[in-house]
């Protein structure tokens, strides 16, 4: 069977857009904080998301003072968007993609996008951030890396034989990385494509945050993430079933999801 098309499969989050908003991890006020400091962005700044989603990072994005443009595709994730954030007067949520997404000549100071470049076609995207951005704008990635701790109880070294039970050879499956081993590794634009000469260097922040969940918590997260939407619906429901069972037998039903979260930002080519 051929593997789903990139944006097919950022897409699956539209079939769960409450639990997406319920169980997925915010991003921390440090780092709005430093991309305030680095960008300069603030009252009367026109800030373009790319990939809202349920408005997780745009509430935040709102609180800084400037308008925001908030594109998004998923026809139920951008309804769930409208709705949390009504109380911003501030914020505009249109639903497109970004590649097909219609500027009408408008240009921004900061093209933000937070845990969804990565479901950017980056042949389209890169170039169209640079053209919607004004000389000496920025563009933001924020992201999510999970990752581990020696010595701390961890889901999936409890649960292998588990996913090698339900969905043998899946390529996802395995340790997060440790996060001294993050921190030394994963440098630049990260995990997508570079942009070549179209945007300045990499200014890269790292904020360690952690979700704590019960054994049903920790499994209607994993059904939020594309690997696991990407599943069967027959094979998901009793892996994750079967994962929740675990987390309640063999670690007192409590588990943590540990992120180092990034901020990359770099500034217009000229």
């Amino acid at each position: 069977m051929a593997a789903p098309h990139r944006r097919d499969l950022g897409r699956v989050f539209d079939e769960v857009p409450e639990l997406y908003d319920r169980v997925r991890p915010g991003y921390p006020d440090e780092l709005f904080a430093d991309l305030v400091a680095i960008t300069g962005i603030g009252d009367g700044a026109a800030v373009l998301e790319v990939g809202c989603g349920t408005g997780l990072a745009t509430r935040s994005l709102a609180r800084l003072g400037g308008s925001v443009t908030a594109v998004e595709p998923g026809a139920g994730m951008s309804a769930l968007a409208r709705h949390r954030l009504a109380a911003f007067r501030n914020v505009d949520v249109e639903s497109s993609t970004f590649e097909e997404w219609d500027d009408r000549g408008r240009r921004f100071d900061v093209l933000v996008a937070a845990s969804a470049w990565h479901w950017v076609d980056p042949s389209i995207g890169w170039r169209r951030a640079h053209e919607v951005l004004r000389p000496g704008g920025w563009i933001a990635l924020l992201g999510h890396v999970v990752v581990r701790r020696p010595g701390e109880p961890e889901v999936y070294a409890e649960t292998a034989d588990v996913h090698e039970r339900f969905s043998p050879g899946n390529p996802g499956w395995g340790h997060p990385p440790l996060e001294d081993d993050v921190r030394a590794a994963d440098g630049g634009w990260g995990p997508v494509e570079d942009p070549g000469d179209l945007f300045g260097p990499v200014i890269t922040r790292w904020y360690p945050t952690v979700q704590r969940f019960d054994g049903a918590g920790f499994a209607d997260h994993l059904r939020s993430t594309s690997l696991y939407r990407g599943l069967d619906h027959h094979v998901r429901e009793p892996l994750l079933d079967a994962v929740a069972d675990r987390i309640r037998t063999r670690m007192n039903d409590r588990a943590a999801r540990r992120y180092l979260s990034v901020l990359r930002v770099g500034q217009r080519a000229e």
